[in-house]
């Protein structure tokens, strides 16, 4: 399996991201890793790193936080797709929680992610989205 262009975290827990980001140097998933701490600045990421040419360091991959503040990330995934209907990206999104309170599960089942997975990110999960979505 090759490596992906780019994977952009987003999670407001600095030790999560550190975590994060070292699993998947250690994998060797990814040339560029982005962090983003909350939904605004991720989407300020997708848009410097995806509205230019080339769109090839546009992530491939997003690892997103349910539970943030300044921009949660069921907000984000609004306006994300707002945003794609625009510009689209062949961008696979996976949704990390700790919280599984049905009412948010089903508002993200709505949006447009590959899959919801419970926290913490480990090699298994890794390497389950890889092969699911870029083998």
């Amino acid at each position: 399996m090759s490596k992906l262009a780019s994977v952009l975290l987003v999670d407001d827990d600095t030790t999560t991201n550190f975590l994060n980001k070292l699993l998947l140097q250690t994998m060797g998933v990814s040339d560029q890793l982005l962090v983003a701490e909350n939904g605004i600045e991720a989407l300020r990421i997708l848009h410097q790193t995806c509205s230019g040419e080339p769109a090839e360091v546009c992530p491939q991959l997003i690892l997103l936080d349910m539970n943030m503040p300044i921009m949660n990330g069921l907000a984000f995934l609004e306006a994300y797709t707002q945003q794609a209907a625009a510009h689209p990206q062949n961008t696979v999104i996976v949704m990390l929680t700790t919280s599984l309170h049905e009412r948010d599960l089903a508002r993200a089942q709505e949006l447009p992610i590959a899959s919801i997975l419970n926290k913490p990110l480990t090699r298994e999960k890794v390497t389950a989205i890889l092969q699911e979505h870029f083998a």
